[in-house]
């Protein structure tokens, strides 16, 4: 399968094009990067440090047309809404790894999974789905009586708050306790806030250093806390799964799918 990598000058998607060319299967055949940058037409592989690759970079998707089957995009909403948009009307695949969407962009991703396969996952860490998986038979074995706290770090420059990993791990729990995260979602607690309600969900963001993505979900009452967490050291982490949702979705005709679909865990 011939996949493109969309951003590839930036730091994910230099892991994007290593774990493209580590896969069996599959092999990189198009990259793109920011319009106007004086990479284009450098060699991908030369510049993730894979060695020559013979696929240079182009700065627009549609300079790819022909190149590519599936395209694996970790770029910003604006960016991946024009590319899904493209794949939509031109017959490729897509995997988006891509946070900070809002609720009518989600809507418009639905709507062009009806006429090609779409793969959306704000992580597509192994570890951390497997951890959404086990977080809804924790909340719905504790209940109502432990108060639920979500922390995540990320590096400095992170542009969206809470992640959307975060954010996920929010609506994982709340939906495992019928409740509905915008209603019951605490974002940072400043001043006089009086006491802790029995059913919110608290999230506290930290942004520092070079950190590439710590999550923490704490379920505490008196006498006990409990703490699932992940920590990830490395982009190739995302990057493998990306390339392991790229592999199973190449098998899809269309429809939208995410990481608890490739792995089995529904």
């Amino acid at each position: 399968m011939r996949i493109a990598v969309m951003g590839a000058a930036g730091r994910m998607g230099k892991a994007l094009i290593e774990a493209v060319c580590q896969a069996e299967g599959v092999k990189l055949s198009a990259a793109v990067v920011q319009p106007g940058s004086s990479l284009v037409g450098a060699d991908a592989g030369e510049l993730a440090g894979v060695g020559k690759l013979d696929v240079r970079l182009v700065e627009k998707l549609s300079d790819a047309k022909d190149d590519f089957d599936l395209l694996i995009d970790f770029t910003s909403p604006e960016t991946t809404m024009s590319n899904l948009d493209f794949c939509a009307a031109h017959g490729k695949k897509i995997v988006i790894g891509t946070t900070g969407l809002s609720d009518n962009q989600t809507q418009h991703l639905a709507e062009c999974a009806k006429q090609t396969a779409v793969m959306f996952a704000p992580n597509m860490s192994v570890g951390v789905n497997v951890c959404f998986k086990v977080l809804d038979l924790v909340a719905r074995t504790l209940g109502d009586d432990y108060d639920i706290e979500v922390i995540e770090t990320h590096h400095r420059h992170k542009v969206d708050s809470p992640s959307g990993t975060a954010l996920r791990l929010g609506e994982v729990v709340a939906d495992a306790l019928g409740r509905d995260l915008k209603e019951c979602a605490v974002y940072g607690r400043e001043g006089q806030t009086g006491a802790r309600t029995q059913k919110e969900i608290g999230f506290e963001t930290i942004r520092a250093g070079d950190v590439v993505g710590d999550h923490t979900v704490l379920f505490a009452t008196e006498g006990e806390r409990i703490e699932i967490t992940h920590k990830a050291s490395s982009r190739m982490t995302f990057a493998k799964g990306a390339v392991r949702a790229a592999t199973w979705l190449a098998e899809q005709p269309s429809g939208q799918f995410d990481m608890q679909d490739v792995l089995g865990l529904r």
